[in-house]
């Protein structure tokens, strides 16, 4: 088979398994990082909302 031996090819065959598991890995963790910085950022307008609730009624408390 051209020469080349057979634990070379299992060699090379499993450098590229572990290539596209990392590349595979890789990118699942991307956009779970991402989900996980959408919901935070989620949380945080809605504490920003909140908390511009909370002043605009305490200032609306002080004018009366």
């Amino acid at each position: 088979m051209l020469g080349i031996p057979l634990w070379v090819i299992f060699v090379l065959g499993g450098i590229a398994i572990s290539a596209f598991m990392a590349v595979k890995t890789g990118r699942e963790d991307r956009v779970a990082e991402n989900e996980i910085i959408e919901r935070e950022g989620e949380i945080y307008m809605k504490r920003l909302e909140e908390e511009k609730k909370r002043k605009n009624g305490e200032e609306r408390g002080y004018e009366n």
